[in-house]
This record gives structure tokens, sequence and C-alpha cells, in this order.
């Protein structure tokens, strides 16, 4: 698997190429490219996949959605009639069009990109969300939608912060070479939040560095991989004593066990 931070600008794209497509205001779609097919990842709006298609020698044979937002479906329809491409998205969601519902391990198995995907259940941001972990050419690899971010996690729409805490467990078996592949350019915003978490954390101080070197030359901050996150993501910390004790001192209450120490962090970023 190649990944390119910018979209390949010749009618020749690599075969396992991972290309981040800027949409709206701060999304991504996520594109991955076989030898003469493709495959989209939450599709906000259809042009940015139209446009790179129209200048590469690939046909789109599938759509997959991790959640209703429109951010994340509104383009899914447009370029399901304008390509025949298949969609897929979770069961239990109102969505424009799709063609195969999915709920936790079914799988999506793609021959062209090699694509081998196992869908997880992750409620929390919405109530349906789904993730789609698994390899990209052989690379370990997570299409999550707005279940996590780098330095940060969705915000709870539908859903409880039990619910927003065991989907992001699941994350925790997973290779931790894994591509983070998330929907949304908030790394800058989480990390400075992060920071008043976790003033003292090396490794978090270095990513902020290099993640503002990152957005000053206008390359995608993502997609990360699972080891940064679990070193420098406070939602994925729970236990970790600095980032109890700050939880607990913002919030002014008594935090007994993960799910609070979650609540808590959530409520802070909520109002930052």
């Amino acid at each position: 698997m190649i990944l390119s931070t910018t979209p390949q600008t010749s009618d020749a794209v690599t075969p396992g190429a991972l290309l981040p497509l800027p949409a709206l205001r701060d999304n991504y779609i996520w594109l991955a490219a076989g030898s003469s097919h493709a495959v989209v990842v939450d599709p906000g709006e259809a042009r940015p996949v139209l446009d790179f298609l129209e200048h590469h020698p690939l046909q789109l044979a599938a759509i997959l959605l991790t959640h209703h937002h429109g951010d994340h479906v509104g383009g899914a329809l447009e370029l399901a009639q304008a390509t025949g491409a298949k969609v897929y998205g979770p069961a239990t969601e109102t969505l424009p069009i799709c063609d195969v519902r999915l709920s936790e391990n079914d799988s999506v198995c793609l021959s062209d990109p090699t694509l081998t995907l196992r869908v997880l259940d992750v409620p929390g941001h919405t109530a349906g969300h789904i993730a789609y972990s698994g390899t990209l050419a052989g690379q370990a690899i997570l299409f999550c939608g707005d279940t996590l971010f780098s330095g940060g996690c969705g915000r709870l729409f539908e859903g409880t912060p039990r619910q927003m805490h065991d989907s992001l467990a699941k994350f925790a078996s997973l290779p931790a070479d894994t591509l983070v592949c998330c929907a949304h350019e908030y790394t800058l915003s989480n990390l400075d939040w992060a920071l008043q978490v976790d003033p003292g954390n090396q490794k978090l101080k270095e990513w902020k560095n290099r993640a503002s070197e990152l957005r000053n030359h206008g390359i995608p901050t993502i997609p990360t991989q699972l080891a940064l996150e679990y070193a420098i993501n406070p939602f994925l910390r729970l236990g970790n004593p600095q980032v109890m004790q700050a939880a607990q001192q913002w919030s002014q209450r008594s935090l007994s066990n993960s799910v609070d120490v979650f609540a808590a962090l959530r409520e802070w970023k909520n109002a930052a």
C-alpha cells in the first residue's frame, strides 16, 4: 500500500494508493486505488471524487459509509448514479442510498483494490455508526468516520459516554501500525486541547510541532497510526494518572472509573 497525502496529478495512479481527497470545509474523502478500480469512504460531496476519476483511468467500484451525517453521505447518491458503484453502509441508519447494510462482524472484501475489511459497531457519535477495520494491500487500516480523530474523538450527538468509551475500546485489539483514517482535519485544535490535559507528554508536544509543520505546508495530518494515538490521545489514555487527575480537576467531581473519566474529558473538549 502506498500512502499519498496529496492527490496524484498524473493520469497514472499507483495500485494500492490511499489518498485523502479534501472536501467541504475540513472533511476528507478517503480513496483507495486499485489497478483499474477505486473505492471511496464517506463522500460528503461528489465533485472531488468525480474530478479525481476524470483525470485517472479508474472506475469507482464501491462507496463505504460510516454514518448518516450529511458531510459523510452528501455525495453518495450522485456518485452511485454516475458510476454504478455499490454502496455499503450501517444497517440501522437512514441513508440517501445503500445497497448493502452492514453491522458488527460483517465483512467487505474486494479484489481491486485489494481491500479486506471487517465491520465494527461503534455507536456514540451517532446511534448506528460503524467503522471498517482490515487491510489495504497488506497494510492495516481503520476507516473510523467520526469516532476517533488524532488527539480527539467524535462528539456524542446520539450516543452515551459509555457507548463511545466502549466503541473506542474496540480499537485496542488492532495492530499498533494501523492507519487511522478519520474524516476531518481536526488535529491541531485537538492537540491544543490535549496539551491542556497532558502538558508533560513529550510525544504529544512533538506531534503538535510536526502536525503544525504539515498544515503550514498544506499537507494533511492524517492518517496517523494507532500507536501514536495511544501515546498522545487523552480519550485513549483514560487510565493514565495525569489524564485522570486533569479530568477530575477540571470537572470538580470524583471520577471513579474510566467511563466517568471519558465523560469528563468529553465535556471538557466540548467546552474548549
